[in-house]
């Protein structure tokens, strides 16, 4: 393939998907002017990757501008029925939720970020929220914490100096995950979120492979310091009966 011809391919699909990205809860339907607007590109150029995206079921035509086609509920579907849990594992958190009244997240690790794949929320007005399928930094947060142990230096390097801090920041993490490893839980407070709280454990492995975390967090001024040590003795138990149901996911490590 010619160089120039496959970067202008390239170039068209990351275009076609900034026009995507623009639908979203708050905006489901975007109007013509607004993706021009939006990605700054011409027009013209809007008009033909809006009419392939129409071509192939992606986006759909209405008065008000274009919203989600059904080739994407037809993706969607899949990726939902890929990432759902068993509902033993849901239960287990919805239960664990119940009981501590914050919000319970299962993350996993890819590559330099976590990626929530199950989430139950606190029913409290004043929760802290992460949907499924958001994808955050590992360089803070309890979470990140629990799924940098056992990291090799390498990964370690690249999520430092993917962060603020920069490649100095490596040992902060190593520091962290081996405190991690010894307790059997990591914190966090307001490192990523000014005001937030997180308790989270490992879901290992019967090789004893951390696989995922298993979290709760929610207003700092809500958990206190005696709260840390029964959220952590809730959650290693919670997490060690996900464990004993086989727990796997399509994006998890191979192990």
């Amino acid at each position: 393939m010619d160089t120039e011809q496959g970067q202008g391919g390239v170039r068209s699909v990351r275009r076609a998907l900034d026009i995507l990205s623009l639908l979203t809860e708050d905006q489901p339907t975007v109007p013509l002017k607004d993706m021009v607007d939006a990605t700054g590109l011409p027009k013209t150029t809007v008009v033909r990757l809006v009419q392939t995206l129409e071509q192939y079921g992606l986006l759909w035509v209405t008065p008000g501008g274009y919203t989600a086609g059904p080739g994407l509920w037809r993706w969607a579907h899949l990726a939902h029925t890929s990432w759902e849990l068993p509902p033993d594992t849901q239960k287990l958190l919805r239960e664990l939720v119940d009981r501590r009244g914050e919000t319970a997240n299962l993350m996993i690790r890819r590559d330099i970020h976590r990626v929530c794949v199950a989430q139950q929320e606190s029913p409290q007005p004043l929760r802290h929220v992460v949907r499924v399928g958001d994808e955050l930094p590992l360089w803070a947060g309890a979470s990140s914490k629990v799924l940098l142990i056992g990291a090799t230096d390498g990964l370690l390097q690249r999520v430092a100096a993917a962060s603020p801090h920069g490649v100095a920041h490596v040992q902060q993490l190593r520091l962290w995950a081996d405190e991690a490893a010894d307790r059997g839980y990591a914190t966090s407070h307001g490192e990523r979120d000014i005001g937030l709280t997180a308790v989270a454990v490992p879901i290992r492995t019967q090789s004893g492979v951390t696989v995922a975390s298993l979290s709760l967090s929610g207003p700092s001024a809500r958990i206190t310091e005696r709260d840390i040590e029964v959220f952590a003795d809730d959650l290693r138990e919670t997490a060690a009966r996900i464990a004993s149901q086989g727990f796997h996911h399509p994006l998890g490590p191979r192990t």
